[in-house]
């Protein structure tokens, strides 16, 4: 099993490139099911998670073919509605065929989803609003059975509290479906926006009525498009935030600044100084660190996905900082082992409180979910000796040559068998 050896502390320089976004990718894929033509996809990353998404496509009958940058999905022949827990098991965003099998086929058999041990996050959101559109399902033996007798019919949904998987399951059926769909209360992450631009290319007819709200008319046929899927704006987060941790001076290129203008905010907050350009962020790290009180919230809010690694720098900062997670109820497996490393935060319910003044020691860790084991390169990042990495398979299911775009701009790192 692969490892990553990190030698800590020292100040990254540079400038570096953001890859495409896995969580926009991932339900732009499972939408390309919907067409029967070909769809060109551009900046998709090269992340473990797109890789088993696109070997789920392909065990339900899409032909893939890589072009230098580009991937090209033909659904011509694509007739199979079961997608297997051998697929599903490893990635949370396998349900989101289940959308799209629905409304093409009116069944699908597709397994309950897996991913990063992070909590419960039932699919039950998912399968209430499908049912509003006409779905029966069944679960049996860890495999949803749904089905649309009448085929998907529009309706008007609320969802009882915002999520990003059921809106993106429901706004892809929902294209196809007959009728009208009104959904309310939906989550508006970037990603979301990007799936709705990429099906409204595609020839869907979705229309914002609110803030939270979507007016989706059916759908029966779309067309051929090539689509550029926007930047992943976690990784971007992610090396804003080890600039401030090592102290260093990086340029984050291929972004749009206003879409993580709340990180930028916080960061400025805790004294960052931050030039922000059209595409490019230039960030550099403060010796002295401000505390700050932070909660994770949907989108504009301050995202889950950036929680561990802001407690790393927090960590450094002058006095206690809290962090509330209002996400998921289980996303403080790396606390543990950042205590290992010499931090002193204590958990409380769905509150960290993190003590400051705090120079990471380097130890040997083990990563437990994707986004913390990208908090751990950070601490050993500005830990003074080498640290050892386990487990690193969950790094590469989100971030695309992580070591070679730390190596690029002064780090210590390599990874090792």
């Amino acid at each position: 099993m692969q490892k990553l050896e990190v030698f800590g502390a020292k100040k990254l320089k540079g400038q570096i490139n953001i890859s495409g976004s896995k969580n926009a990718s991932l339900p732009i894929l499972a939408a390309t099911l919907l067409s029967k033509n070909q769809i060109t996809l551009k900046n998709l990353p090269n992340v473990k998670d797109i890789d088993t998404m696109m070997s789920l496509l392909d065990s339900l009958g899409s032909k893939i073919k890589k072009v230098k940058d580009k991937i090209i999905i033909n659904n011509s022949r694509q007739k199979k509605t079961f997608a297997s827990y051998n697929l599903v098991k490893t990635m949370r965003a396998g349900i989101l065929v289940l959308g799209p099998l629905l409304a093409k086929f009116g069944n699908a058999k597709v397994s309950l989803p897996g991913g990063c041990a992070i909590g419960t996050r039932p699919i039950n959101i998912h399968l209430d609003a499908l049912s509003k559109l006409g779905v029966k399902y069944k679960i049996i033996q860890g495999y949803v059975h749904a089905y649309a007798p009448k085929g998907l019919i529009g309706n008007k949904i609320r969802f009882s509290k915002i999520s990003v998987g059921a809106t993106e399951n429901l706004i892809i059926a929902a294209s196809f479906a007959k009728g009208s769909t009104y959904l309310n209360n939906i989550a508006i992450e970037s990603e979301i926006i990007d799936l709705i631009n990429f099906l409204k290319n595609m020839g869907c007819n979705i229309k914002w009525t609110g803030k939270r709200s979507l007016k989706i008319k059916g759908v029966s046929k779309v067309k051929e498009i090539t689509y550029p899927v926007m930047f992943d704006r976690i990784e971007a987060g992610t090396y804003l935030i080890a600039a401030a941790v090592t102290e260093g001076n990086l340029k984050i290129k291929n972004i749009v600044p206003k879409i993580i203008q709340t990180e930028i905010n916080i960061l400025k907050k805790i004294g960052a100084k931050i030039n922000i350009k059209k595409s490019e962020v230039h960030i550099i790290g403060n010796k002295k660190i401000k505390s700050i009180n932070i909660k994770t919230a949907p989108y504009p809010g301050f995202p889950t996905d950036l929680q561990a690694q802001m407690m790393v720098l927090l960590c450094r900062a002058n006095k206690q900082s809290v962090i509330k997670e209002d996400i998921f109820e289980n996303r403080f497996m790396h606390v543990a082992e950042l205590n290992r490393m010499g931090a002193q935060i204590l958990i409380k319910g769905n509150k960290a409180i993190v003590q400051g003044n705090i120079n990471f020691a380097p130890a040997e860790l083990m990563a437990t979910d994707l986004r913390a084991s990208v908090s751990l390169v950070l601490a050993a990042l500005s830990a003074k000796g080498k640290s050892v990495i386990n487990r690193i398979y969950h790094l590469d299911r989100g971030y695309e040559n992580i070591e070679k775009k730390l190596k690029k701009v002064g780090a210590k790192i390599r990874r090792v068998n």
